[in-house]
């Protein structure tokens, strides 16, 4: 009993051993292997896709834009420097545009201030002209009709019909040569002053970018004029004048 024992444990063994060791071995499943491709391609698009998010693609012609260098975008600006040539011209065709050309507009009402004031001396010298002359045409005609005309040039404290005829036809050619100069006088001044306003536009022209800052100064000091500095035996005193520019 005891040899077939033995022989039943053997063989239960010899059963055992190979079954223990096929559980230890156990086969991977396929849907593991799918899962671990997966998750390293997963990985893969992944790093891909933050690598390209990384990378700043224009969306537009202003994103272009603004990829480009600064230089290539800033404009210069030019500073203005007026014509002297066409400073003239404009103030030759209407006196004030070579002052507006020049943006001296501060200028404007000075210069045409000037042209309503001459303007104003012409017609008022004119008027009181006419009034004179045509007074002294109706005394010198003896013509009755035409009397009125230099009754009313009389003074005030006159009688027409006691008034010396020749010596107040003295007094209207005076009154007329009078106003007569005064009149050509303010025309020949309203010609100077129109051309005044085209040297006017022309020096401002020329003169347009000349540094006008306080460093341009004149500066006058006193001084000590040592012998040693002069042919003088002594020291002497003086004022020193010096120009900055």
């Amino acid at each position: 009993m005891l040899r077939y024992r033995n022989i039943v444990c053997l063989l239960l063994i010899s059963i055992a051993l190979p079954l223990t060791a096929q559980q230890n071995i156990v086969p991977q499943h396929p849907d593991s292997i799918k899962i671990n491709i997966d998750s390293t391609v997963v990985l893969q698009t992944d790093s891909i896709k933050n690598e390209a998010e990384n990378i700043i693609l224009p969306k537009s012609s202003d994103s272009v834009l603004n990829v480009l260098p600064p230089k290539i975008l800033t404009v210069e600006k030019k500073s203005f420097k007026p014509d002297p040539k066409k400073a003239i011209l404009y103030s030759a065709i209407f006196p004030g545009l070579g002052q507006i050309y020049n943006r001296k507009y501060w200028k404007l009402p000075i210069l045409y201030g000037g042209f309503i004031g001459f303007t104003y001396a012409i017609t008022w010298n004119n008027s009181h002209y006419q009034d004179y002359f045509e007074g002294q045409k109706a005394i010198l005609d003896d013509n009755p009709d035409n009397d009125h005309v230099w009754h009313r040039l009389l003074p005030y404290s006159m009688n027409p019909a006691t008034a010396d005829t020749k010596w107040f036809a003295g007094v209207l050619k005076d009154k007329k040569n009078y106003f007569r100069y005064y009149r050509d006088l303010s025309i020949i001044l309203t010609v100077a002053w129109y051309g005044l306003g085209i040297i006017d536009a022309y020096v401002d022209a020329q003169l347009f970018e000349f540094d006008v800052s306080p460093n341009l100064s004149m500066r006058v000091e006193p001084v000590i004029l040592k012998k040693t500095d002069s042919d003088y035996l002594a020291n002497s005193y003086g004022f020193r004048c010096s120009f900055s520019f």
